[in-house]
């Protein structure tokens, strides 16, 4: 039995869905719309979506005067990198439950024995919205340890020709190779559950899409075939996220 997501979980993960495509939230069509009648209107629009934009890009800044900045303050970017892929490990987890809720949705639909039809299309295109937002959010956090991860790297070897201490010029060289070796394991197991989410997102946005066409006792039946094989996809991204996260522990436990 899965728990469902927390109504807070749920307005963040739509507000995601939102940002990520460039659009305005819902709350904020219902302030542009009725200027969207005139020449004003039109202006009015492009400039809310340009200053929404504008601050987006600002919010993002620059990865490098970031870690700049943080080393100013005592956090390099090996505290960055464990940070991030904690952060990414926590996104899959939350992914899994939000898969599992909406394969709960999906099975429910193709329960369907009478009752409001589109109640049920518009709780599993909830689920399908949700799970679309998750799945960036996945991918957003495994493009940020990536991008940490290149930085400490170039760094790291940069510095080994600062040394004057041989033994310790070696022991650091040793010790880098280390530590891209399992990161290369980590990386490689986050992209791999990365790519498991595209299946079950495929064939959930084909059964929203069909339901949303075909209202109707007869499109149940065409659903009930496509059961098994979401089952089955979810439960492969379910194992392969299993063991980006057992791979995300050990790689923090060795930055530690």
């Amino acid at each position: 039995m899965t728990t469902k997501r927390s109504a807070p979980q749920r307005d963040h993960l739509r507000t995601e869905y939102y940002r990520r495509r460039n659009l305005p939230h819902p709350t904020m069509q219902a302030t542009i719309k009725p200027y969207t009648n005139n020449a004003l209107g039109h202006t009015m629009r492009f400039l809310l979506l340009l200053l929404m934009t504008t601050a987006m890009i600002s919010i993002s800044g620059c990865e490098s005067t970031y870690y700049n900045a943080m080393e100013k303050v005592g956090v390099h970017k090996r505290d960055i990198l464990v940070d991030r892929v904690g952060e990414a490990k926590e996104a899959q987890k939350d992914a899994q439950e939000q898969f599992k809720d909406a394969l709960t949705e999906f099975r429910s639909v193709v329960s369907f024995d009478g009752g409001d039809l589109e109640a049920h299309y518009k709780r599993l295109n909830g689920e399908f919205e949700d799970s679309e937002a998750a799945a960036q959010e996945v991918s957003d956090r495994i493009n940020k340890v990536e991008s940490v991860a290149d930085a400490l790297f170039d760094e790291w070897q940069d510095e080994l020709q600062l040394y004057t201490n041989a033994r310790l010029r070696s022991d650091s060289a040793n010790k880098l190779q280390a530590t891209k070796r399992q990161y290369s394991a980590l990386i490689k197991s986050m992209r791999r559950a990365e790519k498991s989410i595209d299946p079950v997102l495929n064939a959930l946005r084909d059964n929203v899409l069909y339901l949303k066409h075909n209202l109707n006792a007869s499109a149940i039946g065409a659903l009930k075939g496509e059961l098994a094989g979401i089952d089955r996809d979810v439960q492969q991204l379910i194992g392969a996220m299993e063991k980006a996260i057992r791979e995300s522990d050990a790689f923090i436990k060795q930055l530690k």
